[in-house]
């Protein structure tokens, strides 16, 4: 059987993480690019995973490059480049430069790993997902972002926290937008099956459910400097893996949507069927009308950030 060649793009904290956690998966191949800002620094992380092997026991392989030569025919690609969030910037901050990081990162996609299943990690999502989309003309179904996976994570985080639960028995949904407007849906979250709605109140459920859509924020304040990367990373993996092994998951991710919930040709975050190939189906939920709502409002933040950088990147060009 062959082993599926994953590369990581971008070996900051996110991106070394996450490459470490997909070897540790034994899911194939891994490679870890960057920029040669230090001359082998790549190098040196992956090497330094590779001796971490014996310790934890696990034999998958980690390369690193800064050559995308490496690279080539790529199954998996997770795109981790960009700045990061400090404390005070919102996701929305990073626009203009993370738009022309990913650009240049899809380019080099589009060149050396046609056939690829692109996972986008670099903040502002939604919109950086559109922008990979646009540069590396690959179909909707093979770029796709990672948000979902890790809101819904920190969501069922809260909820077994404040259940005194393990966490194995919660389970969580969000849609729309990752950061500040995504829409956790306490409909569909539950605890062994029992809906969610019935064990926290609806006023503790409210300040739980917020507290998710700022998670991310709530690192950033708390590390100080850089932001959060052991949840994202293991999220990333988690994709990776259900595409890899065509496991068929269903899972929240950043998708391209038209018809699908009105959006209309936009990149939101949904319910998804994950395997082989990308996104294999897009699973319609009902929702409250107020999840609806707020699902709409999501939405707009998501077409508003997208013109932007169009706006941005339009004028770069001038």
């Amino acid at each position: 059987m062959k082993r599926a060649k994953i590369t990581v793009i971008g070996a900051g904290n996110v991106g070394a993480t996450c490459a470490q956690y997909c070897a540790m998966a034994g899911l194939g191949d891994v490679y870890l690019l960057d920029i040669p800002v230090t001359k082998d620094m790549p190098k040196g992380k992956a090497l330094d995973i590779t001796e971490a092997a014996p310790v934890l026991g696990f034999s998958g392989s980690v390369h690193g490059t800064t050559d995308y030569a490496d690279t080539v025919n790529s199954d998996v690609i997770v795109v981790t480049a960009g700045i990061p969030r400090k404390p005070g910037m919102s996701r929305d901050d990073l626009l203009a430069t993370n738009a022309k990081i990913v650009g240049s990162v899809g380019e080099q996609i589009k060149a050396t790993s046609p056939n690829a299943v692109v996972i986008v990690v670099s903040n502002p999502v939604d919109t950086m997902v559109q922008r990979m989309c646009d540069v590396t003309g690959f179909p909707h179904e093979r770029v796709i972002g990672q948000a979902g996976v890790l809101d819904a994570s920190r969501f069922c985080a809260f909820i077994a926290m404040e259940l005194g639960v393990s966490v194995q028995d919660v389970h969580a949904m969000l849609l729309g937008g990752h950061g500040d407007s995504m829409v956790p849906l306490a409909s569909c979250a539950s605890v062994s099956g029992i809906p969610v709605t019935q064990l926290i109140s609806k006023e503790r459920l409210a300040e739980i459910t917020q507290r998710a859509r700022v998670g991310g924020g709530e690192i950033v304040n708390l590390l100080g400097t850089g932001s959060a990367y052991y949840a994202p990373a293991a999220s990333s993996m988690k994709m990776v893996k259900a595409i890899v092994n065509d496991e068929n998951r269903v899972l929240a991710c950043v998708a391209y949507c038209d018809q699908e919930y009105s959006v209309g040709g936009y990149y939101v975050g949904v319910p998804v069927v994950l395997g082989d190939g990308g996104v294999k189906k897009i699973v319609s939920l009902d929702m409250t009308l107020e999840e609806k709502a707020l699902f709409a409002k999501s939405c707009e933040a998501v077409r508003t950030n997208v013109a932007n950088m169009k706006e941005v990147l339009a004028k770069a060009q001038n």
